[in-house]
């Protein structure tokens, strides 16, 4: 079996970032100049965080869930110890597939001397708390009460419309369990622009990753690492689009405030694994398309 479904766990391998730039007037921080060898012609997208704020404030029930079946082997720690603990690691596996997390949870079952349940039990625990906290977010999308752009990373609309009318295929993947996404995105009205190119995590894990999903646009279209363009707020879609020598664009959303200015934790960690550009949002979509198809003066 291809090993591609195995994602690392978050590793730094750029330790010290030089002096970066602004292009002017614009939140778009040039870290690197992209390579020219060929203007983007396929374009990656990560969903939650990058794209969709619906499932915002999800740690806040993975963590609690994790400390409370933590607590439940006995082991005597303090919910405070616990939960420093819990945060750590769903951080640090952010970006992968859920179930990673579960696996992880398991694992610090089990050293505590309790029975630890199959992490895909864990993991619908946490989509059943998951779901309770956002039912309300998706039913005000699918009533109509609540426009999609609010629940959007702002500009994103505009982004895909702008890459739509240049002819790009645009790609959706996310480590979200792919039913929920299909669900999400057709209520954010994102489907229009992914169509049938909408990927996420199924039960069986070993079947899909951000990486197969990559390998796969390169093989159908025949195109080199080059002309892909990446998208994402998780270390793996960057780190998997760098790896094949496309430009990666770190979107360090700050999703409760929808403030305009990036989040430094995510700023911070996708430089770290090579980020060629950071952005908040997308509302400089104008400025940062112009960059990246070199049509700046």
């Amino acid at each position: 079996m291809s090993q591609d479904y195995y994602e690392d766990d978050y590793r730094r391998v750029v330790q010290r970032v030089g002096a970066t730039r602004f292009l002017p007037g614009s939140s778009i921080e040039i870290v690197r100049e992209p390579p020219r060898r060929c203007a983007p012609r396929h374009v990656l997208f990560d969903f939650d965080g990058t794209l969709s704020l619906v499932r915002e404030g999800w740690p806040e029930v993975m963590v609690p869930m994790m400390v409370e079946i933590l607590q439940a082997t006995g082991a005597g720690e303090s919910p405070e110890a616990l939960r420093a603990l819990c945060f750590e690691f769903v951080m640090e596996l952010n970006g992968k597939q859920t179930i990673y997390q579960m696996i992880r949870l398991a694992e610090e079952v089990a050293k505590r001397g309790g029975a630890p349940r199959d992490p895909a039990e864990y993991k619908r625990m946490y989509h059943d708390r998951l779901m309770e906290r956002v039912a309300g977010r998706r039913e005000d999308l699918r009533s109509g009460r609540v426009p999609p752009e609010d629940m959007l990373v702002p500009g994103s609309l505009d982004l895909l419309r702008a890459l739509r009318d240049r002819g790009l295929e645009l790609y959706l993947a996310s480590g979200t369990d792919e039913r929920y996404v299909h669900e999400e995105a057709a209520l954010l009205g994102l489907d229009a622009y992914f169509g049938s190119r909408i990927y996420g995590a199924i039960d069986d894990y070993k079947r899909f990753s951000k990486a197969m999903v990559i390998r796969r646009i390169l093989e159908e279209n025949r195109v080199d690492g080059a002309a892909l363009l990446g998208f994402g707020d998780g270390y793996v879609e960057i780190q998997n689009v760098k790896s094949v020598g496309g430009t990666a664009v770190a979107v360090a959303s700050d999703e409760a405030r929808r403030s305009g200015r990036p989040d430094a934790w995510k700023r911070d960690r996708l430089l770290g694994v090579g980020a060629d550009l950071v952005i908040p949002d997308f509302r400089d979509y104008r400025a940062l398309l112009a960059y990246l198809w070199d049509e700046t003066e």
